[in-house]
């Protein structure tokens, strides 16, 4: 039974493949919340976020393609628990429209997080500061 449930991002998990160190911040996090067996979720658009980010990447020769396919297999092998239904995408745009973000994407994150009772986990210092006055289980990982 995993002691805390924690809501990841595709901004996080981006830092924690590309860091390249064991001992980064991201790194030292992740090696915390797997000591702590703690259940690590997000939606099911994390995937596709973490592709575009990588794609991203190759397309300004900041990774070679292979690289790229490499990161996102190691992310396809993080464990990540996910989630995707009706009400979450319902969820999401009505509290995007609440906390007046210009898209639905991150509110996915938050809407899970918010559901499972999870601190959530960033890498998107943006977010972190548009929400965290109103949603104080918002983190930002440097």
């Amino acid at each position: 039974m995993p002691n805390s449930t924690i809501c990841v991002d595709a901004s996080l998990v981006i830092r924690l493949l590309l860091s390249g160190e064991y001992t980064s911040p991201v790194a030292v996090l992740w090696k915390g919340w797997h000591e702590a067996e703690s259940l690590i979720v997000a939606p099911t658009l994390i995937h596709y976020e973490v592709s575009n980010a990588l794609r991203r990447y190759v397309v300004h020769g900041e990774l070679l393609p292979e690289e790229a396919a490499e990161a996102l297999e190691a992310t396809l092998q993080l464990g990540i628990a996910l989630y995707g239904d009706a009400a979450l995408h319902q969820r999401a745009l009505a509290l995007a429209e609440h906390l007046e973000l210009s898209t639905a994407r991150d509110a996915h994150y938050l809407v899970l997080a918010e559901r499972l009772g999870a601190e959530f986990w960033t890498a998107d210092r943006r977010l972190v500061s548009a929400v965290s006055s109103v949603l104080p289980w918002v983190h930002v990982a440097m």
